[in-house]
């Protein structure tokens, strides 16, 4: 197991080669109980960057929406969120609530969206093995499989 200073050293590394690329996106991937929130929140702490729990943010917001608003109006909700930010990098935790099956999206093509303006580092409860990243296992509503994603990968075991 790789020790907390040492994957905050690892993601460190990795941020100021995502500033030229298409998406500024970074995942720390992990199982549940991996030890991802404490090594965003040390990230945060150290650089003085806004976390920011996905899952609480935009519940508030769709709370005031009809369900078929809400996956109509989802992302554009998280881009506000993330916009609201002054930094030029936000870190994004607990982001369960992007797989909920009514909400219609594609988790990673959105978070990739989003990376395009500001730099993205966020939690992925799940693995990345072999170039493959999964969410959730085979059969389950909300599982996901992508096969070698564009995107910077921490993995947290």
């Amino acid at each position: 197991m790789t020790s907390l200073p040492a994957l905050v050293e690892q993601i460190e590394d990795i941020v100021p080669t995502l500033r030229g690329q298409y998406h500024r996106l970074l995942l720390v991937a992990g199982p549940v109980g991996s030890g991802k929130t404490p090594l965003l929140k040390a990230l945060c702490q150290k650089h003085d960057l806004p976390y920011l729990n996905v899952n609480l943010a935009l519940s508030r917001r769709l709370l005031e929406l009809t369900d078929r608003e809400r996956p109509l109006r989802i992302r554009r909700l998280l881009a506000d969120v993330i916009d609201e930010q002054p930094a030029d990098s936000v870190v994004l935790d607990n982001i369960e609530l992007l797989f909920d099956p009514s909400l219609h999206q594609d988790p990673l093509v959105c978070l990739q969206g989003l990376s395009r303006n500001k730099t993205l580092i966020a939690a992925w409860g799940g693995d990345y093995i072999s170039g493959v990243l999964t969410y959730a296992e085979p059969g389950h509503p909300e599982y996901r499989r992508y096969e070698r994603p564009e995107v910077a990968v921490v993995t947290v075991s």
